[in-house]
């Protein structure tokens, strides 16, 4: 696919979370939905405290990803940006990214004015699973419901329906983390208790096993040892997290109603051992539940790749057709 010039088009997508900024050029797809995304360059800062600073870094990582590019590679025609906090995809402003102590910053606007190029800014969730969507191909067929969870520093979903993001009325259609149905009643961020974010989490897994980092794959291992020197712990906060992560594939199931559930974010980088425990755990509920069991949740399941940028592919998706710039 070639643009008016000739030159195959690009598309930038950056994916900011609360320590690092990571970016991906990628050629833009055909529309057919199967054909592969090439990513061309990759490219990560870390992130910073602050509106100023944030624009900074955004603009110096699209700089580092287009010197990357070999003569001839294509054209960088837009950007896209997968961000925390309340964004409106209309204008590109976001609100309330609390870990870089953000309260607002018009996002596309500055970035556009100092890359000129079109900016498109989504919610992190959303643009992962735009991104998860795209590279679990699986077989699937068009017209599909597919839901993101993401397990990450907090719990939350993308839905994908008929190829588009649901982002319900006012965008919190996937924010099944703040749930309170969690028996042990922590409080959460958003002030409420039992949250399924305060269980089933990266952030969670953390607070719950401080003794090593990433924590996840340590409950597993500690878990399945009875000679390990935390095991009856690592037993309790595995039952916790998986719990936790199971009542939110639940919920997915029986809201949603998604053909496939992709399990992303920090915390699926465990990997298959995290996967066969959320799958053992769905069956036990199946046993005891012919409703649940008739969801048949564990062969709906699956991750996202490891080794790719999965929300920076998703931004860089997002801008696909955004407007150009004026």
């Amino acid at each position: 696919m070639a643009d008016s010039t000739g030159s195959t088009p690009l598309l930038i997508g950056v994916d900011m979370g609360g320590t690092k900024i990571a970016g991906v050029v990628i050629e833009a797809p055909r529309t057919h939905s199967t054909s592969k995304i090439r990513v061309l360059a990759q490219s990560s800062r870390p992130a910073r405290p602050g509106a100023d600073a944030l624009v900074d870094d955004v603009t110096a990582l699209v700089g580092a990803l287009t010197t990357q590019l070999s003569a001839g590679a294509g054209t960088v025609t837009a950007i896209g940006i997968g961000t925390p906090g309340a964004v409106d995809e209309t204008t590109g402003d976001v609100n309330d990214i609390a870990n870089l102590g953000i309260t607002h910053v018009p996002l596309a606007s500055a970035v556009q004015a100092r890359c000129g190029l079109p900016v498109a800014v989504e919610n992190d969730v959303n643009a992962a699973a735009v991104g998860a969507a795209r590279l679990v191909e699986d077989g699937r067929e068009a017209g599909e419901t597919i839901a993101f969870l993401n397990l990450g520093t907090g719990l939350a979903a993308g839905i994908i329906r008929d190829g588009e993001l649901d982002r319900g009325s006012s965008n919190t259609v996937g924010e099944i983390g703040h749930i309170p149905v969690e028996p042990h009643r922590w409080r959460c961020a958003c002030g409420q208790v039992g949250c399924l974010e305060t269980a089933g989490s990266g952030g969670a897994a953390t607070r719950l096993w401080p003794y090593a980092s990433p924590p996840m794959p340590a409950i597993l291992d500690a878990a399945q040892h009875p000679h390990h020197p935390h095991h009856e712990q690592a037993v309790d906060v595995r039952g916790t997290i998986i719990a936790a992560i199971a009542d939110a594939i639940d919920v997915l199931a029986v809201t949603v109603d998604p053909n496939v559930i992709i399990i992303g974010g920090g915390m699926a980088k465990t990997g298959a051992p995290l996967l066969d425990a959320i799958r053992e755990e769905l069956r036990v509920r199946g046993n005891t539940s012919g409703f649940i069991n008739a969801l048949n949740l564990p062969a709906r399941l699956r991750l996202a790749p490891a080794d790719l940028p999965v929300g920076a592919i998703g931004a860089a998706l997002g801008a696909l057709h955004v407007p150009a710039a004026v």
